[in-house]
């Protein structure tokens, strides 16, 4: 004896209906085959619909049965041969009529019982099981058609009946082996109680009506028959790299079932897991696929878990109070007023102090839950013994499941680690003793981006997914883009890292998308998106939640720098090419990195002092060993090494800055290099990484540039420059009088910072700095005369793309 089921995406219409013939036909053999059939697609919804708009007086119930009808009707016209189809017609438009009569008492009586409501939801079924049985002998196939109602019996409880196994088994023996017949069609979801009234088994009920049978009847299998092929380690809508999970236990089906796997009832397992019967979930639309077997034990997958599934309008109650403390009884109490109203309990979870107590209920029980746990403990709320039920909403719970994590330990630390750096907050946690499940409730808009980390975190070992967001595309931010491109390759296969750039940005338009960005394409992705608003862009990508995220500000934007703090408390890591923010007031500058810290994300500027040279990693890596640094010194302006590298009296000084600009190597405003502020602003970040609460007013800045020339516009400037050549030509002649080079000097030394332009001689460590290079000296505890030198290109588009490409991966890696 074998047991199909095929769901309602399985007999959704015609076309999937023959699919369904085709794999009965497949299958029979030559042994005996009790095929289980649930509604048509969306039937059964309707059905309650009707019943509610009946109840509620509104006549377009009527409409929503003839479109029930029509729909049936049309299901026999395309899949019964003409000359057959008169009695299947007929007998759809009997039962149709007998579902109308019923909806015309509710509209009548303006009352809908659960005991109507099951006799009217029946119909579904019914309808379904008859035209399928009836296609079945059109085709050739002899089949029998049996009414689950004359063989299932439960109680009186409509809606969620509970099954008399012991009447069922008996009515089925006496049924299948009496009968001549080797295929029969049973309508599922439906029984009826000891007084033949009609009842359901809850919805999904069909899996649970087909394991039922094949129990009873000792089947040597149950296949149930759905629109995926198998169960997944997470579900495919929040998944993309979800993985197949060839054999699981009954056990771990039953835990991932129960914490919302949609592919099986979560009753199905208990009846076939007493006899061994195996269960197979399998493609209707995809049947030589091989699906996944339910027995005993699961296989052997390289992991210490098998899936990871979810809850949703996940409620959470807590009963709080220090009366709760050593007096026995509460949670009997708790417990025994929630089971007297019919609250089922999800999640239980209390504290070894015994001051709390908090239970999980589907959402919908809210209200009612806390009315009959604040009467139950009125007296004690009264008293000030516990405060009245605390209620959180806006819940989901996320479960990982295994049989093998009782073999591994770390498991829940892994969980709670990957959750945490993505800031994914935890209201409550669960473990059974049989350690086969960790159950963790969530905030319902973290749950896809909680589910991702945990399947990137357990089954991932290809790869680590990070979702970028870019701010900026000017010079540098195409260079990082045309670097990612070319690394992508590189990233995936050494690092394991796969960075998808899901949003860019530029002043004046803003373009997301979830999937990744065409980044070859980028400038007619970007025309696709919206206006560039800055309160958007940051809600949006606060919204889209997504795991692993890292925000990269190629700009120099004032008002972008203020952003941070709103993505860094989301657990984005940033990535600052930008110096305002980390040269701002130490206070925000504090607060920034405070907030990385808090929670777990990364706040990360390498670029805002030299480019792409390591210079801000090589200051943490010697502190970070216990290394303390007593003195800078430096030349930390790839620009004005570059210019006065090339001012050599033979064209202006001004025409020397604009050639700096044209390549490239000056801010924006040249004027932020030249007046040596750039410099400050480098300086004091060096200075504050070094431990120094420092600010710009306490840098001195020895300024080389005439007022005149730092006024008005950028146009202005040039224009001033080339009035005040004889100034510039003065300080060079002077330089090279001397024997000497000019060169425009940061320092910092015991708390004190300065910056400004110094003639060096040949025995300084600056004197061979050529073209736009940078140099920093590390004077500290272990380099004392020699100093430590980080010294090479300080300017430029490539080189301080390549830095910001590096801080992205340095916080993927995180």
């Amino acid at each position: 004896m074998q047991v199909l089921k095929f769901g309602g995406s399985s007999v959704a219409n015609a076309e999937n209906i023959n699919k369904v013939v085709e794999i009965i036909n497949n299958k029979k053999a030559d042994i005996k085959t009790v095929v289980v059939v649930s509604a048509l697609g969306g039937i059964t919804d309707l059905l309650l619909k009707t019943a509610a708009l009946a109840e509620a007086n509104d006549e377009s119930y009527k409409n929503i049965l003839k479109e029930i009808e029509d729909k049936h009707l049309d299901a026999v016209k395309a899949l019964i041969p003409v000359q057959q189809q008169s009695g299947v017609l007929s007998l759809v438009k009997t039962i149709c009529n007998e579902a109308e009569d019923i909806c015309n008492g509710i509209f009548l009586l303006r009352e809908l019982s659960a005991r109507t409501k099951d006799r009217i939801v029946s119909y579904g079924e019914l309808l379904s099981s008859q035209i399928i049985a009836a296609k079945l002998n059109a085709v050739g196939l002899a089949t029998e058609w049996k009414d689950a109602r004359e063989i299932i019996v439960t109680d009186s409880n409509y809606g969620m009946a509970a099954v008399d196994f012991a009447a069922t088994n008996k009515k089925a023996a006496v049924f299948f082996d009496t009968s001549a017949s080797s295929l029969f069609i049973i309508p599922g979801f439906i029984a009826a109680d000891k007084n033949n009234v009609t009842t359901t088994l809850g919805r999904g009920g069909s899996d649970y009506t087909a394991a039922i049978l094949a129990a009873a009847l000792n089947a040597s299998v149950l296949e149930i028959w759905t629109d995926v092929s198998g169960m997944m380690t997470a579900d495919p809508r929040l998944v993309n790299n979800i993985k197949h999970i060839p054999q699981i236990s009954y056990q771990e089906a039953m835990e991932l079932s129960h914490f919302g796997a949609k592919v099986i009832y979560p009753p199905t397992i208990q009846p076939v897991m007493k006899k061994e019967i195996p269960v197979w979930i399998k493609n209707t639309f995809a049947p030589d696929e091989l699906g996944t077997v339910i027995k005993n034990e699961a296989t052997a997958t390289g992991t210490s878990i098998q899936g990871i599934s979810s809850i949703n309008n996940i409620v959470l109650l807590s009963l709080e109070g220090s009366g709760m403390v050593g007096i026995p009884g509460f949670s009997k109490r708790l417990f025994e007023a929630l089971a007297n109203a019919s609250i089922n309990v999800i999640l239980i979870t209390q504290g070894s102090s015994e001051h709390s107590i908090c239970v999980g209920v589907d959402e919908h029980a809210s209200a009612k839950a806390k009315e009959v746990v604040d009467k139950a403990f009125a007296y004690e709320i009264e008293t000030n013994k516990v405060d009245p039920i605390i209620v959180e909403k806006e819940l989901s719970i996320v479960a990982i499941v295994g049989d093998n994590m009782k073999n591994h330990s770390g498991i829940s630390g892994k969980m709670f680690s990957a959750l945490g750096r993505n800031g994914v907050s935890i209201r409550a946690i669960a473990q059974g003793s049989s350690e086969r499940n960790i159950s963790a409730v969530i905030s319902t808009a973290d749950v896809k981006k909680a589910i991702n980390v945990l399947h990137e975190e357990f089954f991932e070992t290809t790869y680590k997914q990070v979702n970028l967001f870019i701010a900026g595309l000017g010079n540098v931010g195409q260079k990082f883009l045309d670097q990612l491109m070319q690394q992508k390759q590189f990233l995936l296969e050494k690092l394991r890292i796969q960075i998808r750039v899901v949003g860019i940005a530029n002043s004046k338009k803003m373009y997301f998308n979830e999937e990744g960005v065409d980044i070859v394409n980028w400038q007619s992705e970007i025309q696709k998106g919206e206006a560039m608003n800055l309160a958007e862009f940051v809600s949006t990508i606060q919204n889209k939640n997504l795991r692993n995220s890292v925000f990269a500000d190629i700009t120099a934007n004032d008002e972008l720098a203020t952003i941070y703090g709103y993505l860094l408390q989301k657990s984005i890591s940033v990535v600052a090419c930008n110096k305002v923010a980390a040269s701002s007031p130490y206070v925000y500058y504090k607060k920034l990195k405070d907030l990385a810290n808090e929670f777990n994300s990364q706040f990360l500027f390498e670029t805002n002092v030299g480019a792409g040279l390591p210079i801000i990693g090589t200051l943490k890596d010697l502190l970070h060993s216990g290394d303390k640094i007593n003195r800078l010194q430096a030349v930390l302006s790839g620009t004005l090494n570059f210019v006065f590298n090339n001012y050599d009296g033979t064209k202006s000084f001004a025409s020397v800055v604009k050639q700096a600009q044209d390549e490239g190597y000056t801010e924006p405003d040249p004027r932020l290099d030249l007046s040596g502020k750039d410099v400050m602003r480098k300086i004091m970040i060096l200075a504050r990484e070094s431990g120094e609460q420092m600010e710009m007013e306490d840098i001195s800045n020895n300024s080389f540039m005439p007022e005149s020339c730092m006024t008005g516009s950028v146009a202005d400037f040039y224009a001033a420059m080339e009035k005040e050549e004889a100034h510039f030509k003065k300080i060079l002649d002077a330089a090279k009088a001397a024997g000497k080079k000019l060169k425009f000097v940061a320092s910092y030394d015991k708390g004190k910072a300065a910056v400004g332009l110094q003639q060096v001689d040949e025995q300084s460590d600056f004197y061979h700095l050529y073209g736009k290079d940078n140099v920093v000296l590390f004077y500290t505890d272990r380099y004392p005369e020699q100093p430590l030198v980080v010294k090479g290109a300080g300017a430029g588009a490539a080189v301080t793309a390549s830095g910001v490409f590096a801080d992205i991966i340095r916080a993927a890696a995180n």
